[in-house]
């Protein structure tokens, strides 16, 4: 995939991440490396738990491209660590669309993976998936 110019004439290099039932659309744009997630800085958007911020940047400090771009992020479903998790699939493939010789790297720290762990759906004749009411012989 080639890069999309954007209207300032910045390069702008994109990644869909998905985790659980979260989707979240990254952008990567050359700048100080700060992350926006839905309008709001990432640190204030992930303020319960510093580990969500650090996991979704996690790709960048690899390759050590922490403070060159910046994260335009579009997340919406599940919970945040869900979102977090897709962010970090979703800024890894931009990076992989930034340069090829990123991918090796990436996809050794297990970056490049989709999980496809999800909630399975609940079954009729029981309260969950596979939580069974009691039994009782009598």
């Amino acid at each position: 995939m080639q890069a999309v110019e954007t209207n300032s004439g910045r390069a702008m290099y994109q990644g869909t991440g998905r985790r659980k039932s979260s989707v979240a659309r990254v952008r990567l744009v050359p700048g100080s490396g700060q992350m926006i997630v839905n309008d709001k800085p990432g640190d204030l958007y992930f303020q319960f738990n510093a580990n969500y911020l650090s996991t979704a940047k996690a790709p960048l400090e690899t390759l050590g491209l922490e403070g060159e771009y910046d994260i335009l992020v579009n997340a919406h479903g599940g919970g945040l660590t869900g979102q977090s998790d897709s962010i970090r699939l979703g800024v890894a493939r931009a990076l992989c669309q930034l340069d090829p010789e990123n991918r090796s790297p990436l996809k050794k720290e297990g970056y490049l993976t989709r999980d496809p762990r999800a909630k399975e759906r609940k079954k009729y004749g029981l309260h969950k998936a596979r939580k069974a009411p009691q039994f009782s012989k009598r």
